[in-house]
């Protein structure tokens, strides 16, 4: 299986800059230390360096917004399942460039002694991630966000590099008694684009859900997915192969008034940011009896839904042709 490689970092005729908070889906701005990582000059650095993996993109402050939120906000379904509180946590972040959101995720959600934050992306854009990670420590503590963070390479289609993450994490001596670590939730942020790259993010996500990924004894890893709609036509492909394999449905939001009144539920992002694109949120699992079906090698099959169901032949899902003629979108 080919993997993907550096230049989709670069594509041709390249030309994009910054984006802050205030221009995008965010309700917070970027404080001093984080200015330093991803910041208006740290991402022009990047940007030069490590091409679009260097800006933060729309739908990672979308993705910021759901995880650390304005106390009136309310989710559902909400990052941190009530259920699930007390019980360790792994955070594995695909694509994750300049670690904006598992920066967010190490100093808002994940408890440093017992859960864990792991940045990915190409082996070529893992010294950013360690660079900036370092320098946006949770609290005032260094040593404490160290702890809380890795930083591994995971090319997407790569079954050795998801695999090694895996066997990493099983072998981790677990303070809270577990006897290892297992993945519970997969965070992707505006990685649904580029055709090409289409298949093998999917096929990393069958990955990170298949055995010996997760075991029959385990829960299904939660994978939450910010994504801003650029091209229905390139993109839709993506959600009608994925919805074979995962069930998803949109975050929604209400908010409480100064009069303790709650707001009605509504598809959040839908009033976040400064333009007409769509955005959501989405939280998927794997459908359990897809766990006996074989993934096709090839990647026009997989996008073609060859192997879900059981069949070999060609099909779609319609679920998020179906969020958007509900008016989910709107």
């Amino acid at each position: 299986m080919a993997e993907v490689h550096n230049h989709v970092n670069f594509p041709e005729k390249l030309t994009i800059s910054p984006l802050l908070p205030r221009d995008a889906y965010s309700t917070r701005d970027l404080g001093d230390k984080q200015q330093l990582a991803f910041g208006a000059e740290a991402q022009r650095e990047g940007i030069e360096t490590y091409g679009i993996a260097g800006r933060v993109w729309e739908a990672a402050y979308l993705m910021t917004s759901y995880i650390d939120h304005p106390a009136t906000w309310e989710f559902d379904p909400p990052l941190i399942d009530k259920h699930s509180s007390g019980h360790k946590r792994v955070f594995l972040e695909l694509g994750s460039g300049t670690g904006i959101v598992a920066a967010k995720i190490a100093q808002v959600a994940a408890l440093p002694g017992r859960d864990l934050v792991i940045a990915t992306d190409l082996p070529e854009v893992c010294p950013l991630l360690e660079k900036n990670l370092l320098v946006t420590p949770k609290g005032d503590s260094e040593s404490a966000n160290t702890q809380v963070t890795l930083v591994r390479p995971l090319s997407w289609g790569s079954y050795d590099h998801a695999i090694n993450i895996v066997r990493e994490l099983k072998l981790v001596n677990d303070p809270s008694g577990h006897e290892h670590g297992c993945i519970t939730h997969i965070i992707c942020s505006d990685l649904v684009y580029f055709p090409e790259l289409l298949a093998p993010l999917l096929r990393t996500l069958l990955h990170l859900t298949s055995p010996p990924s997760v075991s029959i004894f385990e829960s299904q890893p939660r994978i939450i997915i910010s994504y801003k709609v650029r091209s229905l036509s390139k993109e839709t492909p993506f959600w009608s192969a994925f919805g074979l394999w995962f069930s998803f449905e949109p975050v929604i939001a209400r908010k409480i008034d100064a009069n303790n009144s709650l707001s009605e539920w509504q598809r959040f992002g839908s009033d976040i940011g400064v333009d007409s694109d769509l955005a959501f949120i989405f939280v998927a699992r794997r459908r359990p009896e897809s766990l006996n079906w074989t993934i096709p090698s090839e990647n026009i099959d997989l996008l073609g839904g060859v192997g879900a169901r059981g069949t070999c032949g060609k099909k779609s899902d319609e679920t998020f042709e179906t969020l958007l003629f509900m008016g989910l979108a709107e």
